[in-house]
């Protein structure tokens, strides 16, 4: 199976130019997933809840999904990405997964990060796992890797690879426990994370590149630098995050405890 991962410098608020930019990007590249930042199309720095709501859209009937669906189509490939849902009254930070065949499912950010504590709603959504065929695919978002209990839940229900779209700020932090994610479940993660500076507000924010497909041994198959434009392509063997054998006595997941780990 072969995993990419964009690595994309969006323009706030340029939702058709930042799509294009994605697939121009990937046109010269070839892998059966793709993962695309966190909101890769809209931008990240909202101003404010209205600001948030009036560049949400549907999912999945919004511009942003139908163009991944379309692209899936033409490529025969899956695709995982992030953008803005609106949904009735709320606003959510999702991440949507779709293929060949159209919309395969969403999941809304948990946990939130610094002011989208403000422009978002809290996700209402488990965590979930996505049977594609060639792997199970789990989706978080962002801020989510520092919770244990994200990517725990994903490997309990048999997620070959964690997919994680995000928008990093806190520079090395998330590629550390991304990798650490991967080793403590034995799965392949695939983090895309965005570069540039949004200088909406008087704090400006710049994102901290080094996206990275991480494999169950914790080791990064591929890490993209801090600060340019770029896409990576890499080749997994999925029966890697199957085997969650550590020693002929001990597993990974089947030596847990839960009925010991209550408070």
């Amino acid at each position: 199976m072969r995993i990419g991962i964009v690595q994309s410098s969006p323009v706030f608020g340029e939702v058709k130019k930042n799509i294009a930019d994605c697939f121009d990007l990937m046109a010269s590249h070839s892998a059966d997933l793709w993962v695309l930042p966190e909101l890769f199309a809209s931008g990240y720095q909202f101003l404010n809840p209205a600001e948030a709501r009036d560049l949400a859209e549907t999912v999945p009937g919004g511009i942003t999904t139908q163009a991944l669906i379309e692209y899936a189509y033409s490529k025969s490939c899956f695709i995982v990405a992030g953008l803005p849902e609106l949904d009735d009254d709320s606003v959510y930070n999702c991440s949507i997964l779709v293929g060949p065949d159209g919309y395969l499912a969403r999941y809304r950010k948990i946990h939130l990060f610094y002011e989208e504590k403000t422009n978002f709603t809290p996700g209402d959504l488990p965590f979930a796992v996505v049977d594609i065929g060639i792997a199970k695919i789990g989706m978080m978002v962002c801020f989510d890797h520092l919770f244990p209990e994200s990517a725990r839940s994903l490997a309990l229900q048999g997620a070959d690879v964690i997919a994680h779209p995000a928008n990093l700020v806190l520079p090395d932090l998330a590629q550390r426990t991304m990798s650490i994610r991967a080793l403590e479940n034995g799965v392949f993660t695939a983090t895309a994370n965005r570069v540039g500076t949004e200088t909406r507000t008087d704090e400006a924010l710049t994102y901290t590149g080094q996206s990275q497909v991480v494999a169950p041994d914790g080791q990064a198959l591929v890490r993209l630098s801090q600060d340019r434009v770029e896409v990576a392509v890499v080749e997994i063997d999925v029966s890697d995050a199957r085997d969650k054998a550590i020693t002929k006595h001990n597993d990974k997941l089947g030596d847990r405890r839960p009925d010991l780990y209550r408070l």
